[in-house]
């Protein structure tokens, strides 16, 4: 691993299971369970070849954590300088520079640097939260802009990631299950078709709080799987046995 800077908030926390290294900051922002999920639940295409694109970013975990099973090459795609930085550094820290990249952008701006048609994979894990005036948002700004569609929502998320797409290409997305209908919708508008859906439980007996969607641009609708729900703890509060594989590789 190479060394990088630090700034006096920030740490570097591992993903075992993968030997992965990630830069966070918990005044600014660290990956939860939910970008490792994705990574875990995202299908490589056939030879693990073809160009990724990371969109909401963040701290460039997901793109990261993708890489160790594919050997394409990944674009990270964050609004935020900071956030941007910390990705760049992370990507650093694990000599992956060869193979992914930052594009400090909006979203939006997307098709300006990558040409429309040319990836094969998506990955997104966007803002779960609707903004409105009334809605309540976290005071720490970069928090804010990570939880809610302040600066992007879902429609432009799925615009942008068909418009990214080849013809069978996919987008593997992480979302919460009380949006899935607003997700499924945005989704088919764009000619994207939803084909595996997992949901995640925090404990037996609670309600899914993750839900995980794989989808194919321009794919034939219907045919849609929801996979075997996963679920995190044990009713002693211990991580299940799935989630340890996918955490430390146990």
């Amino acid at each position: 691993m190479t060394k990088v800077h630090l700034k006096s908030d920030e740490r570097i926390d591992q993903l075992f299971s993968q030997n992965i290294q990630i830069i966070q900051s918990a005044s600014v922002f660290a990956f939860s369970l939910d970008a490792v999920l994705l990574a875990h639940f995202a299908k490589a295409p056939k030879g693990g070849r073809g160009h990724t694109v990371d969109l909401c970013a963040g701290n460039g975990a997901i793109g990261l954590f993708y890489s160790q099973k594919s050997i394409g090459n990944i674009t990270e795609v964050e609004l935020q300088p900071r956030l941007a930085d910390m990705a760049t550094r992370s990507i650093m820290l694990n000599n992956l520079e060869t193979r992914i990249n930052v594009l400090n952008i909006d979203l939006a701006d997307t098709l300006s640097y990558i040409k429309s048609g040319t990836v094969e994979t998506v990955l997104c894990n966007p803002p779960y939260f609707l903004s409105s005036e009334t809605s309540q948002k976290n005071p720490n700004e970069h928090l804010a802009i990570a939880r809610h569609e302040i600066t992007t929502n879902l429609d432009t998320v799925c615009q942008v990631s068909s418009r990214l797409l080849k013809d069978n290409g996919k987008l593997f997305m992480v979302h919460r299950p009380d949006r899935l209908v607003d997700v499924l919708l945005a989704m088919q508008a764009v000619r994207v078709a939803p084909k595996r859906i997992q949901f995640v439980h925090p404990k037996v007996g609670k309600e899914a709080n993750i839900v995980l969607i794989e989808a194919i641009k321009n794919g034939k609708s219907g045919g849609v799987r929801v996979l075997d729900p996963l679920t995190v703890y044990d009713i002693d509060g211990h991580y299940t046995p799935m989630i340890k594989q996918v955490l430390y590789g146990e």
